[in-house]
């Protein structure tokens, strides 16, 4: 799943709107639909769109094992 489909499922979670996030976030509805067509994020970016839906943001790598870096 991409980023951009999980900021989607995020939303849709968190009962808010794309307009709504993108003025959370400090940036326009405009700027953030680009940002989500294109799908690059910066982590503190995500952290952002993470803390402005009310959730963690969690980047990991997680091995069969269980390991998680």
């Amino acid at each position: 799943m991409t980023i951009p489909m999980k900021i989607k499922l995020a939303e849709t979670y968190a009962q808010v709107r794309e307009t709504e996030l993108a003025r959370r976030i400090g940036t326009s509805p405009q700027n953030l639909g680009q940002r989500l067509k294109v799908g690059r994020f910066t982590t503190q970016e995500l952290e952002d769109i993470a803390s402005a839906l009310g959730a963690e943001f969690r980047f990991s790598f997680r091995f069969p094992d269980g390991t998680e870096i």
